[in-house]
């Protein structure tokens, strides 16, 4: 399966992901989130961030379900989802992962037809990997 390519930016992501927190850098000078991570503020150009803890919930932005997969690790798997989810606390922070059945379940544990634009989602681990994953919001 994949592993994350970690830079130095990025690097406190993954390890907040492989403990099971999720948090997103932050300028520390406006306050605005920002995604992927990088040294720069985009909106006032500080250099000084944060890594914040968000509540892990957001929306089903986009997915894609890929027909036949793209890689061949994953052919064994398909059909699976991959889906781009918007953050509740920061709808310009956009995150991609799979939609599982619980933190650690296959990629195709949920079947294809059950991924829905606007669903709510919530963040999980795969405790063996340290990939984000997403689990569907119960009410």
């Amino acid at each position: 399966m994949l592993s994350p390519v970690i830079d130095p930016e990025g690097a406190p992501f993954w390890q907040y992901a492989a403990e099971g927190e999720l948090r997103v850098q932050a300028c520390a000078g406006c306050g605005e989130f920002r995604f992927p991570p990088r040294p720069c503020c985009p909106h006032c150009r500080s250099f000084d961030a944060e890594w914040r803890p968000v509540s892990g919930r957001g929306r089903v932005w986009s997915y894609v379900v890929p027909h036949p997969p793209l890689l061949p690790d994953y052919a064994a798997l398909a059909p699976y989802n991959v889906i781009v989810v918007e953050l509740e606390e920061a709808p310009r922070v956009r995150l991609v992962g799979n939609l599982v059945a619980e933190a650690g379940a296959a990629v195709n544990s949920l079947p294809a037809d059950r991924v829905r634009i606007g669903a709510r989602v919530r963040f999980v681990c795969d405790p063996a990997s340290g990939l984000p994953q997403w689990v569907p919001e119960r009410s």
